[in-house]
């Protein structure tokens, strides 16, 4: 990981504000959803965006039992249940 060299502080409510040159650098607005995740003992902040579940992918989304899908492997599901038959 590269550091910036910015230091923030935890306020009374665990808050940490992100710097406007990093929001910029990552089109991050406000109101955007941010994930949190854990590499080891590193908490790593990212922008959200929507992904299938199966592959990653953020494009073509189709939206299945609450659950997103990619138009791609909507389409391999639908060719194995036919498979299947």
């Amino acid at each position: 990981m590269k550091s910036t060299g910015i230091v923030r502080r935890v306020d009374e409510l665990g808050r940490v504000v992100i710097p406007i040159e990093l929001r910029n650098k990552f089109n991050i607005a406000e109101k955007d959803p941010i994930e949190i995740y854990v590499e080891g003992s590193s908490i790593v902040l990212k922008k959200y965006e929507p992904n299938c579940i199966f592959c990653g992918s953020t494009k073509d989304l189709i939206e299945y039992k609450d659950k997103l899908v990619c138009a791609k492997c909507a389409e391999n599901l639908r060719n194995s249940k036919e498979d299947k038959k």
